[in-house]
């Protein structure tokens, strides 16, 4: 009783302080995204708080199982640091015992893990692209204030508009700067208004104007009229097909079984089960001679994880790309995992036989 409850309350402070950290990496690594994105005119200021939560609960996974890997890995290397492992041995506590108390501390939040990755990391990459989807209707003319001057997303155009948009949806007295191969061209229309055509592409029309055309440091300028000239602003952009495998929620990834959507559920299938093994994993890679190095054993934890997610990454790739089946993926990675975690058992238990139960 007294062993399980010191290794649950040293499980439960190592990951407190493990997950503030690794979440305020994250969240500190979106928020420098997007402020650069927004610094660039390609996402709207306004827009950044609310992107941060979706990418937060997008990646939120990872960090549960980091925490896991990482609480389990620290309280058991301290343990052997400061020789409270040899007492346990002594006392007849095999090395296997740490697995039930490890499996009660990192079930309830592998169980968390399969929740966020199977149910709301979908729905939070599909409202994060609904979102933005809503932010790109946004085009340049409708963030023009009147009377000021703007610059475009692409830093491309100058807008300026005298009088903003009335009922009928147009702006007056429209004043648009470009410059395209060193040539500057200048657009002055009465008013304007925005479209979308079929395909998805948005055009700024102007109606009742003219364009200068020239090179800045050149008398020689040409000067066209119009009476409707169309500005492409931006064309629809393809959405990758990763990225709507991605939104879509795991039960239609069932019931739609192609090679895209079966890939994307080995990727979410593993996550949940790569946090369990890595937490019992970690029983075995916490060794720690005290009279050698410390820092060696986290090392290797490292790049057995690095390794074990690539891993899974690869097979979710070859799934989608059908170079390998979806009953072999969905476990390979882990059985190889599995085996070597027995393994490990086996050399640890080998090495010291007093680290045996007593009989």
């Amino acid at each position: 009783m007294i062993f399980n409850r010191a290794l649950q309350r040293e499980f439960s402070q190592a990951a407190a302080g493990v997950f503030v950290a690794l979440f305020a990496i994250l969240i500190t690594t979106v928020l420098i995204r997007l402020l650069g994105q927004a610094a660039g005119g390609r996402v709207p200021p306004d827009a950044v708080a609310a992107l941060i939560g979706f990418g937060a609960l997008t990646e939120l996974p990872i960090v549960l199982s980091l925490t896991v890997f990482i609480a389990v890995l620290l309280s058991l290397s301290r343990w052997y640091r400061d020789s409270e492992m040899v007492v346990w041995f002594a006392s007849g506590v095999p090395l296997t015992a740490f697995i039930r108390p490890v499996l009660r501390f990192a079930l309830p939040l592998v169980l968390v893990i399969g929740a966020v990755t199977l149910y709301i990391a979908p729905w939070a990459h599909q409202k994060s692209a609904e979102y933005q989807a809503r932010l790109d209707t946004r085009d340049d003319a409708s963030r023009v204030a009147p009377g000021v001057f703007r610059e475009s997303a692409g830093a491309q155009r100058v807008f300026f508009v005298e009088v903003g948009a009335g009922e009928d949806g147009k702006v007056r007295n429209v004043f648009v700067s470009s410059e395209e191969g060193g040539r500057l061209g200048v657009l002055v229309a009465a008013e304007g208004s925005l479209v979308t055509d079929a395909n998805g592409d948005r055009f700024v029309v102007l109606e009742k104007g003219r364009r200068y055309e020239g090179t800045p440091g050149s008398p020689q300028y040409r000067v066209m009229e119009f009476e409707r000239y169309s500005v492409l602003i931006e064309e629809r952009k393809a959405e990758g097909a990763s990225a709507k495998t991605r939104t879509r929620p795991t039960a239609e990834l069932i019931a739609e079984p192609t090679d895209r959507h079966l890939g994307e559920l080995v990727g979410r299938i593993g996550v949940p089960v790569a946090a369990l093994l890595l937490a019992l994993l970690a029983i075995p890679l916490s060794f720690v001679n005290p009279r050698a190095g410390r820092a060696s054993n986290l090392l290797f934890a490292v790049l057995t994880y690095l390794i074990y997610s690539n891993a899974i990454s690869v097979f979710q790739a070859w799934v989608s790309q059908g170079r390998v089946g979806f009953e072999l993926a969905v476990w390979l990675p882990h059985l190889v995992v599995l085996g070597v975690l027995a393994l490990m058992f086996y050399r640890r238990l080998a090495v010291s036989p007093f680290w045996r139960a007593r009989a």
